[in-house]
């Protein structure tokens, strides 16, 4: 299955969390297919905190969405993520944005994410790696903007 996910670091060093991250996604019956470049970003959510590096990456799996849900928790865990604040900072953030043409409304998880069209952050990056992307909604990612400031790193 096709699936794109969004990670986020505003922590530390957020290249060496965004970098290992996507180490550790490979071989978890995981194969990365694209990755967009690192995008700093303002936070999201009206917390106060340090600037996010940003990135969006396609993936192919054969991991049912809830699998690799907890794929990334895990991932996530090991590299010094806490779940204290909400929308709070964070060593890494792996989201699924979207799995294949799969909705879930699920307590655990949602799908697509529900935030996916709303987010600068997420929509600049993915743009990049899948120009002709028609999102669930019925939308081209080429008319979606989302809010928020994206400046591109790399």
């Amino acid at each position: 299955m096709k699936v794109y996910l969004g990670l986020g670091s505003n922590m530390g060093d957020r290249a060496f969390y965004l970098r290992e991250a996507i180490s550790a996604l490979k071989g978890r019956s995981i194969r990365i297919m694209a990755m967009s470049r690192i995008y700093e970003t303002e936070p999201w959510g009206g917390i106060d905190q340090p600037l996010f590096w940003n990135q969006v990456i396609e993936i192919e799996t054969i991991l049912e969405p809830l699998d690799l849900l907890h794929v990334c928790q895990e991932i996530e865990l090991s590299l010094g993520r806490e779940r204290k604040v909400h929308w709070g900072s964070r060593t890494i953030d792996i989201d699924l944005l979207i799995y294949d043409n799969r909705v879930s409304e699920t307590e655990e998880l949602r799908l697509p994410h529900p935030y996916l069209e709303e987010r600068a952050f997420v929509i600049a990056p993915l743009r990049e790696i899948a120009p002709e992307l028609i999102l669930p909604s019925g939308r081209s990612i080429n008319e979606v903007m989302g809010d928020g400031k994206v400046y591109p790193l790399t």
